[in-house]
């Protein structure tokens, strides 16, 4: 369970008596997530008709000084009828509090799903949402650089070493070559935002076919809006190993995504190389994350190869995949 810090029923009513939100009534630990300690919170509502949220306690993976960012990025996409919780501020005003020396904040509960296995209906509706996002996103005043762009994939790929790659899989090592390419040749003059970068089917929550929520921005940075769309179409169009390519969903997320922002000739031109982009970040990370993860933490390691059958996929496939 996601909950790395123990609160008492004390502690948690004394914090949430510090919002206008009612009294406090249970609170649930949160299984999903990995870098946080996450609450499912009830409480008896303003108006006695009760009402939930979710609590999250910052603990690692994120830098406090970009936490007013990610908070305010929400209530702003908020404010422009984007499906993204907003954040609820205490009775000073404030976006977060500290809580035995670690951030918390309140945020707005939205009811939804996570899907596993999304339809073509599905899809078009994130990458619709996706591109009101961004265009929502374009009016945020705050910016917050891309921390996990190619270069750092290139850079954690080298640190890990080619001894310690070749024992996850041998095709690993030839990954650290093919991440330090395409850093020299990424484009830097596409259209720029502020962009999601972590768009995974576990952060949209679903009615139906209908996006109810987009949630956990805490990857969001100022980047191409057409390397989060990237991003999204590597994470919603394969199986979980990347051994096979769903191109009715690839194909309705970028059909999804033009209805509401028209991508430019540079920017679809860019697609293929943005795709490798993001699979190798995936790649640099999943294999940062096996090789320090002691063999026996109760930890379930995720599998870089997915991400590298993702990479020569898009190598082979070209500007065509990308064809609404």
């Amino acid at each position: 369970m996601a909950v790395y810090t123990q609160l008492s029923a004390e502690t948690l009513a004394e914090l949430i008596a510090q919002y206008d939100v009612g009294e406090l009534v249970s609170a649930k630990g949160i299984a999903e997530g990995v870098s946080n300690s996450n609450w499912l919170i009830e409480t008896s509502g303003k108006d006695g008709a009760g009402a939930r949220f979710i609590l999250t306690m910052y603990e690692k993976r994120i830098e406090l000084s970009d936490l007013p960012f990610f908070l305010d990025l929400l209530d702003h996409l908020a404010a422009q009828g984007c499906p993204v919780p907003r954040t609820i501020h205490d009775r000073e005003g404030a976006s977060f509090r500290w809580l035995d020396g670690k951030a918390v904040a309140l945020i707005e509960f939205l009811p939804g799903v996570s899907v596993d296995h999304p339809t073509e209906g599905q899809a078009y509706s994130v990458g619709a949402v996706l591109a009101e996002m961004h265009l929502a996103a374009e009016s945020y005043t705050q910016a917050r650089a891309n921390t996990l762009g190619p270069q750092t994939s290139a850079q954690v790929l080298a640190e890990c070493g080619e001894a310690a790659l070749a024992e996850i899989d041998s095709a690993l090592p030839a990954t650290i070559a093919r991440a330090r390419e395409l850093a020299d040749a990424w484009p830097t003059d596409l259209p720029r935002a502020i962009i999601h970068s972590d768009l995974f089917p576990d952060n949209v929550l679903m009615r139906g076919d209908e996006v109810s929520a987009l949630i956990d921005f805490y990857f969001a940075c100022t980047d191409a809006m057409a390397y989060d769309l990237a991003v999204t179409h590597a994470a919603w169009s394969f199986s979980s190993d990347g051994r096979s390519y769903r191109a009715e969903i690839g194909h309705a997320l970028v059909e999804g995504y033009e209805s509401v922002r028209k991508l430019g000739k540079e920017e679809r031109e860019a697609l293929p190389l943005l795709a490798q982009g993001a699979a190798l970040r995936f790649v640099s990370s999943r294999a940062q994350d096996w090789i320090e993860t002691p063999a026996d933490a109760l930890v379930t390691r995720k599998d870089p190869m997915a991400f590298v059958r993702r990479l020569d996929f898009y190598r082979r496939a070209g500007g065509d995949l990308f064809t609404a």
